[in-house]
């Protein structure tokens, strides 16, 4: 499956939360987690499919975190959605070990496709 969509800028709080879950990211997906994420609006609302789930509890958090994995422009990452996100559902989040923006040169309204 193909999602496509436009780059868009975040809130600016995601390596707040990325800090708190690396350590459980790389025990379970042996990747070292650049702290920062894509965002990317879809053409329409996606909710997560096979995912897994890093608990609140695991990571001392108030939200469980969802990850699904996904590949954009050839590389391996991440799609990270918290419990109560404060982002619509045609909003994902994409986590990887490399900053997009700058290893692709990604502005916002870029048009990328996440394969899933």
């Amino acid at each position: 499956m193909i999602l496509k969509g436009k780059v868009k800028k975040g809130l600016g709080n995601a390596s707040f939360w990325i800090k708190k879950i690396e350590e459980k990211f790389y025990k379970n997906f042996e990747m070292k987690l650049f702290h920062g994420t894509l965002n990317i609006e879809l053409e329409k609302p996606y909710e997560l499919e096979q995912y897994y789930t890093i608990g609140k509890e695991e990571y001392g958090g108030t939200q469980n975190v969802y990850v699904q994995e996904c590949k954009i422009l050839n590389q391996k990452a991440y799609i990270v959605r918290s419990e109560k996100t404060a982002h619509n559902s045609n909003i994902i989040e994409i986590v990887s070990d490399i900053s997009f923006r700058e290893r692709f040169n990604l502005k916002d309204e870029d048009i990328v496709e996440i394969e899933l």
